[in-house]
């Protein structure tokens, strides 16, 4: 009879032995290091990645409460809302979910193009963390992008955001962090060059982001193109996210938090399994 253990197990004397690691259930450690080298990467150059956003933000706000007035009202569930109160809640937003996509989006991408991509794939990591760690290292972003924004905002005259429901306000920020992060993710690992991703960026979210009612009400739109914003998963993301600040929105806020709860669900699963099948990563 053999003397060696079956494959896979490991022996008692071995495992128990001191120096050995042996990780069950969750590598915290390891979800721990990446998710700071996620941090500390857009950190890194946070001119770039955290104050040139809010800059950019902020500017939307003065060229739209110039143009349009910030004493103009703007109907709300019903209600006439300042366009300055109803504008800064969907420009806010609207800078975390752009930021959130953009950190997801070149992480893998950038290990793909410099050959770097076995620092993702070789380390003791299930594709459950190695996910975490990557979302978690854009919402951070996102979350920093928006406190930075809301604070300034805070400042400038003529501009309400106290929030009404602050737990709205978080939890609509995360489901739209996470939401991004997740399709910036997919698009990480379907990109070849940063072309594809900016592709992505151009074609696909800038346009669902800017038609999604954050600079007007969508209850001033035809028919038509109000139904179509309704199928945007973007509104019910700035809806529920202006409903914190306002405590009215455009639609049902228990309905679209589930919506959003759901398609994030849905993509975490399929980056899950796109990580997993190695896809465009392992060849």
């Amino acid at each position: 009879m053999s003397s060696q253990p079956p494959i896979g197990e490991i022996p008692s004397m071995v495992r128990n032995a001191p120096g050995v690691p042996v990780i069950r259930n969750v590598n915290w450690g390891g979800l721990k290091t990446l998710y700071v080298k996620e941090v500390r990467r857009f950190f890194k150059v946070q001119l770039q990645t955290v104050w040139a956003p809010a800059i950019t933000t902020l500017l939307y706000l003065i060229i739209f409460t110039v143009a349009l007035g910030a004493r103009s009202e703007v109907p709300v569930g019903g209600e006439k809302v300042a366009f300055a109160d109803f504008v800064a809640p969907g420009l806010i937003v609207m800078g975390m979910l752009n930021n959130a996509f953009a950190n997801a989006s070149f992480s893998l991408l950038v290990g793909k193009i410099q050959g770097t991509i076995v620092d993702y794939l070789m380390p003791p990591l299930s594709n459950a963390e190695l996910l975490a760690a990557l979302v978690g290292g854009a919402v951070t972003r996102a979350f920093m992008v928006g406190g930075t924004v809301w604070l300034a905002m805070l400042l400038w005259p003529g501009v309400h955001v106290t929030p009404v429901h602050p737990i709205a306000v978080l939890w609509f920020g995360l489901l739209g962090a996470v939401f991004l992060a997740l399709i910036g993710v997919l698009t990480s690992i379907w990109a070849e060059k940063f072309d594809h991703a900016a592709a992505v960026t151009n074609f696909v979210v800038a346009p669902l982001t800017l038609m999604s009612g954050t600079f007007y009400s969508v209850d001033k739109l035809s028919p038509t193109f109000h139904a179509i914003s309704h199928a945007n998963p973007f509104f019910y993301i700035i809806s529920g996210f202006r409903y914190g600040f306002l405590g009215i929105a455009d639609s049902p806020v228990l309905l679209g938090s589930i919506l959003i709860l759901a398609l994030d669900v849905a993509l975490a699963a399929l980056c899950y399994a796109l990580l997993r099948s190695g896809w465009k990563l392992k060849n």
